[in-house]
C-alpha cells in the first residue's frame, strides 16, 4: 500500500473518522504499508470502538482475551463485548452468552446467557437457537420447557444445524401430541413476527 494512502487514513483517523481509524489499525495489526505495531493498532482500535464501531470492539475483544500486545484482561474483553452485542452485533451477543454460560471472565449466570443466546438467537443465528433450545431443555436460566426447547432446536435445525437434528428428534419422542401441536402453532407464530415473538 502507497505511503500517501496510509497519511490520508492517518489524516482522516485524526480527524475523528471512525471508519478510517479502524482501517489504520487494522493496517498496523498486520503490518500493511506501515510496520506491524501492536500499541498503534489498540490505539486505532479503542478510538473507533469509543464511537461505537462494532468490529474494532470485537478487535479490542480479541486482543484483551488472548493478551495480544497487552496483558491478558478478560474484564476488557467482556466490556467490548457487551458494547458491541448491545449494538446488535449477533456475534458478540453469542460470545457473551457463551462467557455467562461458561464463567469465562465474568461469573457463570445462566439467566444472562440465555438474554444474550436469545438476542442472537432472534437475529437467526442458528448456533444461539441451539443453545437456547439446549438451556429451555435443561432448565438452566429459565424453567424447564420442552415446547420452547423443541421450537429453538427446530429453527436450528431448518439452518442446517447437525446437533439440533439429533436433539430434535430425541427431544420429540419425549412429547405428547398435544405439546407437538402446541409447538408447531408456536413455531408459525414465530416466523410471522420474524422471530421476535418465539418465547
Amino acid at each position: 500500500m502507497a505511503k500517501g494512502t496510509i497519511e490520508s487514513y492517518r489524516k482522516a483517523a485524526e480527524q475523528g473518522g471512525v471508519d478510517a481509524q479502524y482501517s489504520l489499525a487494522l493496517f498496523y495489526s498486520i503490518g500493511e504499508g506501515v510496520p506491524k505495531n501492536a500499541t498503534e493498532a489498540l490505539k486505532w482500535y479503542r478510538k473507533a470502538a469509543e464511537q461505537g464501531h462494532a468490529k474494532a470492539q470485537n478487535n479490542l475483544v480479541w486482543i484483551y482475551a488472548n493478551g495480544e500486545g497487552v496483558t491478558r484482561n478478560y474484564a476488557e474483553a467482556v466490556r467490548w463485548y457487551r458494547e458491541a452485542a448491545e449494538q446488535g452485533d449477533t456475534g458478540a451477543q453469542y460470545s457473551l452468552a457463551w462467557m455467562y454460560a461458561h464463567g469465562e471472565g465474568v461469573p457463570e449466570n445462566a439467566a444472562e446467557a440465555v438474554k444474550w443466546y436469545r438476542k442472537a438467537a432472534e437475529q437467526g443465528l442458528a448456533v444461539a437457537q441451539y443453545n437456547l433450545a439446549k438451556m429451555y431443555r435443561r432448565g438452566e436460566g429459565v424453567p424447564k420447557n420442552k415446547i420452547k426447547a423443541y421450537l429453538w432446536y427446530s429453527l436450528a435445525k431448518a439452518q442446517g444445524h447437525e446437533d439440533a437434528k439429533h436433539n430434535l428428534k430425541i427431544l420429540k419422542d419425549a412429547m405428547t401430541k398435544q405439546q407437538i401441536a402446541q409447538v408447531q402453532a408456536l413455531t408459525s407464530k414465530c416466523w410471522e413476527s420474524e422471530l421476535k415473538d418465539c418465547g
